[in-house]
């Protein structure tokens, strides 16, 4: 798999994975992009920003989202995968559906981003396994309308550690090379906010299984409640999202999820710039 480089020249501590929903009704820009042409100028405008990796989805999973049929969720997403795809884009598929990460890989997605680690579909791992794309292998415990009731750990960062391990072998029993595999704790899928910060706390725990990771904090609740009370607009979680990347950067993840492309980019220059006594980096 290869990414577009940093911007400046220089690469960043990790590698950005830009937020482009081609759905009604995500939580953080609900309609904003579901037509063709706004989802690939606002890829466009991602990329221009220092994006790395775009990744389209076509369904939300937000906390009491509705169940998006596989056929439609293709509609939405397989033109925009191959039209990013067909410019250069390194493009993700944000999916746990494996028929349209299939379509998606056709049209020319590098990686899925599966959150249900391939539990929501069983054809996936073997369809991923199939194709040379790399698998994001998130935590999860179940879908939008039922995962609040399994946010019960004895300590949660052990756990989604285990569990996840867990979901890393069966895939790797299915043929997916474990230098294909990251692994993403899923911050908010049956968690609290709470559980949230004790896997952060604990991100070495993941980084120790020896694959990469990647961190989605961008714009969650558990981050607005950093805000002061009264900052309801989603740009307001930006700041505090970025700086969750890049202390989960500086814990050893390989890339963050980001919705604003800038505010990243930038706690992330000033990560390298700390870790380098430079402010060029070197």
């Amino acid at each position: 798999m290869s990414t577009q480089p940093s911007p400046a020249g220089t690469a960043l501590p990790a590698v950005i994975m830009a937020v482009l929903n081609t759905t009604p009704d995500s939580f953080s820009d609900g309609g904003r992009f579901a037509a063709i042409d706004d989802a690939l100028a606002h890829a466009r405008l991602l990329r221009e920003q220092g994006a790395d990796l775009i990744d389209v989805g076509g369904e939300s999973t937000r906390p009491g989202a509705d169940r998006v049929a596989p056929v439609e969720e293709r509609r939405r997403t397989e033109p925009v995968v191959a039209a990013l795809a067909a410019e250069g884009a390194a493009v993700s598929i944000d999916t746990f559906n494996a028929s349209t990460a299939a379509a998606a890989i056709e049209a020319g997605a590098v990686i899925v981003n599966d959150v249900s680690g391939g539990l929501a579909d069983p054809a996936m791992l073997g369809t991923v396994a199939a194709s040379e794309a790399d698998y994001v292998l998130g935590h999860w415990r179940g879908h939008a309308d039922r995962m609040a009731q399994r946010a019960h750990y004895a300590d949660a960062a052990v756990e989604v550690r285990d569990e996840l391990a867990r979901r890393r072998d069966v895939a790797v029993a299915a043929g997916i090379a474990p230098e294909r595999i990251v692994l993403d704790p899923g911050l908010g899928f049956a968690k609290t906010a709470e559980h949230n910060w004790r896997v952060l706390a604990r991100l070495d725990l993941l980084t120790a299984l020896g694959h990469r990771v990647l961190v989605g904090a961008s714009r969650k609740r558990f981050v607005a409640e950093l805000l002061p009370e009264g900052s309801e607009a989603m740009a307001a979680r930006d700041a505090p999202s970025a700086l969750v990347h890049a202390l989960a950067a500086q814990a050893g993840a390989w890339g963050v999820r980001a919705h604003s492309v800038p505010d990243s980019v930038v706690a992330l220059r000033a990560l390298r710039a700390w870790q380098s006594g430079s402010r060029g980096g070197q």
